[in-house]
């Protein structure tokens, strides 16, 4: 083959992927950018409320990795993302395993027999969609807002997605508020989980006496 066909087929190669790029970015792919070896590592505070006075509080480190990918029988890219977790950031065990795949504008997470819908693309202020459309439990609708100079542990991202999943309190039996942040060309920077049921009896109803539930707010720390 000539020299001229060899750069010919370089230069369409080369044109077919920036054109794959480009369109990647303008659909906001690069809100949760996906490739082998990238990591998020997150500083992690958790409270789990087992009764009225019986409380449990922990501190610690989690860091999840593309490890490896694969094509699905449709023709998806899946990503395996591994989590592991640590209390001091040098020892780390194995704690569970998740994917990620885009398909049809949406960033769809599989997770211990559950699927969701995480985000949707391209990332629009007030886009609702329903998150659990491939579950049997009923719909389920997220919320979009586009921020701007949002900060997480000390970092400022100039351009985020936040994702309300859930926002409601009414002061008398449920506190359940859920939201994760996607920040542009780092992904997901934040994830708060509140769900708490408030004691309902006659001698404390309306007080927020934290009967059962959970906290558990995910910052990130380093990414790469």
């Amino acid at each position: 083959m000539s020299k001229f066909y060899l750069r010919y087929f370089g230069l369409m190669f080369l044109l077919a992927a920036c054109s794959e790029t480009e369109e990647a970015l303008d659909l906001g792919l690069d809100y949760q950018p996906l490739a082998l070896g990238n990591f998020w590592e997150y500083q992690v505070e958790e409270t789990i409320y087992f009764g009225e006075a019986d409380i449990e509080t922990n501190n610690f480190y989690l860091k999840d990795r593309v490890a490896s990918d694969y094509i699905n029988e449709v023709g998806e890219q899946v990503f395996l993302l591994v989590r592991e977790k640590s209390s001091d950031r040098q020892s780390w065990q194995p704690e569970s395993t998740y994917t990620y795949r885009v398909s049809d504008g949406a960033l769809i997470k599989s997770s211990q027999n559950q699927v969701s819908v995480s985000l949707v693309f391209p990332p629009l202020e007030g886009k609702v969609w329903d998150a659990h459309i491939f579950g049997v439990n009923g719909e389920d609708n997220y919320r979009l807002e586009m921020l701007q100079n949002y900060a997480v542990g000390g970092t400022e991202f100039t351009q985020a997605a936040k994702v309300i999943q859930h926002e409601e309190d009414d002061l008398i039996i449920l506190r359940d508020k859920r939201y994760e942040v996607f920040a542009k060309e780092v992904g997901l920077v934040e994830s708060y989980y509140e769900l708490l049921s408030y004691c309902s009896r006659n001698d404390c109803l309306g007080q927020q006496i934290v009967e059962s539930g959970r906290f558990t707010h995910l910052k990130l720390i380093d990414n790469g």
